[in-house]
């Protein structure tokens, strides 16, 4: 007997319980059961992707793990630094992990402790909505869910409706040093969807360090200021930009990629209007 799951004929592995070809979005093939019942998730929009489908099956989460609030889950560290005898302890059927939020490292020592893991990439919109449509249905086992339908939805309405004047953007996600969103990222994306042009979506990195002095020479008609992973706030940041209006934007509909992505395009344009107009 053989299966098609991810694109990739397999073989049934009934007897052993699993599926060895399944590929994540690296490319890696991961031995996912074909009932998982235990999952471990080190990224916090993973995390809330899960448990809007099925919170029963969060087995460990990471310190950061914010939403949905009052998970059960046992907390096993955070995204850079999990405790990983810890999730070997707790037996999961399959670790979802992310190619920026979590180090090799740590992916490695618990494939070598034998534990399945699935590693996510997502640098744009579409990449989103396809590998968490992956990591729901073959790492996860579950059916997909109406969320990620209203999420494609609430963005091909944007789309259609068109966007108004362009505004050139810097998007700060840390102070003391300064970074920016740089080249290739899912922030970025999200933002030019909406009329935001990145200033430094060209440079050679994903998350430059740009002094202030050159920051405020950019040449932007805007700064946008997410609440994390630096918190930026009306009181901690738009000062450092006394020439240039301000959009305090939500972080987590800006850079995760889960349930939030419905909602993404209303509250985030709504933030980026409370700005003032484009140019």
């Amino acid at each position: 007997m053989s299966d098609v799951r991810g694109g990739v004929q397999v073989p049934d592995d009934g007897a052993a319980g699993r599926v060895p070809a399944v590929t994540d979005d690296q490319g890696t093939g991961v031995a996912v059961p074909g009932v998982v019942r235990r999952v471990v998730s080190l990224v916090p929009s993973l995390t809330e992707a899960v448990a809007a489908c099925d919170a029963g099956l969060l087995a460990g989460v990471t310190d950061w793990c914010s939403h949905p609030a009052g998970l059960s889950a046992r907390r096993i560290g955070g995204t850079k630094n999990p405790d990983v005898p810890a999730i070997a302890a707790l037996a999961p059927d399959v670790v979802l992990a992310n190619e920026e939020e979590n180090r090799a490292a740590d992916l490695a020592a618990l494939r070598a402790a034998g534990i399945a893991v699935w590693v996510t990439q997502v640098r744009s919109l579409p990449q989103a909505l396809v590998s968490l449509h992956r990591m729901l249905t073959l790492a996860c086992q579950l059916p997909r869910p109406a969320w990620l339908d209203a999420a494609e939805a609430a963005w091909q309405q944007t789309a259609d409706a068109g966007l108004g004047p362009a505004r050139r953007v810097i998007v700060p996600i840390w102070r003391r040093p300064w970074m920016v969103v740089g080249r290739d990222t899912f922030a970025g994306d999200l933002l030019a969807r909406l009329g935001a042009v990145n200033v430094y979506a060209g440079h050679g990195e994903r998350y430059p360090r740009i002094g202030l002095a050159e920051l405020r020479a950019a040449g932007a008609d805007l700064v946008v200021l997410p609440d994390e992973p630096y918190s930026f706030s009306a009181t901690d940041g738009p000062e450092a930009f006394p020439a240039l209006p301000a959009a305090l934007v939500s972080g987590r509909h800006l850079t995760w990629y889960g349930p939030s992505l419905a909602e993404a395009p209303a509250v985030l344009g709504r933030q980026l209007r409370a700005a003032g107009p484009g140019t």
